[in-house]
């Protein structure tokens, strides 16, 4: 399970839950039920395993699209839907927004690859209870599951008070004069080993520089690197290929 206790945003006053929890023992006394909307099979698989082995949760249902889960809703109003951002036929951001609006009290968990800041956020304004990152351990998504039905209402996230300070701060990222040259070079689309080269360093060294960049910039990728950059001002746009 998660070792601490992440932040919490609470935008509405909780309601009454549907069931009803035996604190003493920390389990509740009906199975909270969960529909899991993801296209790849085996994450599905995985996830599947990780609620059955806690106790507390049956899985309702699976669905490998957005018309596959529209459908499943209606028909067996979960408790919990964990929703992948990128499915198929459209985006999971969205559907949550339209979940929240035509089921209020469903606990909404977001699931994705591309864990930036502005995912996060996006995610928050969407209406979710919480926001996961795939490569988090399955427990995360549990522990996640269990605060979305508790408190549909809320939004947490592991990274919710760093993705706050770097939101806030007026003065945004400091980089390092070496992590602004990183920058500048991959603006200009230069590999891991060209700017190992250009710079005269390892190959290890600069995945070290891109990667501290990149939680610096709240970013999960080169081009949310880039776009971020843009819009902090530590980049103007003719110095990128975007």
């Amino acid at each position: 399970m998660i070792n601490s206790v992440p932040p919490v945003i609470r935008w509405l006053p909780d309601r009454a839950a549907g069931t009803s929890t035996d604190h003493r023992r920390g389990r509740t006394s009906v199975a909270i039920s969960v529909l899991l909307v993801d296209d790849h099979e085996l994450i599905r698989q995985g996830l599947r395993r990780a609620f059955e082995r806690d106790g507390d949760f049956e899985v309702a249902g699976e669905a490998s699209s957005l018309a596959d889960a529209r459908r499943l809703l209606s028909l067996l109003t979960p408790d919990v839907v964990i929703l992948d951002v990128r499915l198929p036929d459209g985006n999971g951001l969205e559907a949550c927004r339209k979940v929240r609006a035509d089921f209020p009290e469903i606990g909404i968990v977001i699931l994705t690859m591309y864990a930036g800041d502005d995912q996060l956020f996006e995610a928050l304004e969407a209406g979710a209870s919480a926001f996961v990152p795939k490569n988090a351990p399955s427990e995360d998504v549990v522990a996640a599951a269990r605060h979305a039905k508790s408190s549909p209402h809320s939004f947490t996230a592991n990274d919710l008070n760093e993705a706050m300070k770097r939101k806030l701060s007026p003065s945004g990222p400091q980089l390092s004069p070496r992590e602004r040259e990183v920058l500048a070079l991959l603006a200009d689309g230069l590999g891991v080993a060209q700017i190992s080269r250009q710079l005269y360093i390892s190959e290890s060294t600069t995945k070290t520089h891109i990667s501290k960049l990149y939680e610096k910039l709240g970013a999960g990728n080169r081009a949310q690197a880039l776009m971020t950059a843009l819009k902090l001002g530590l980049l103007k746009r003719d110095e990128t290929g975007i």
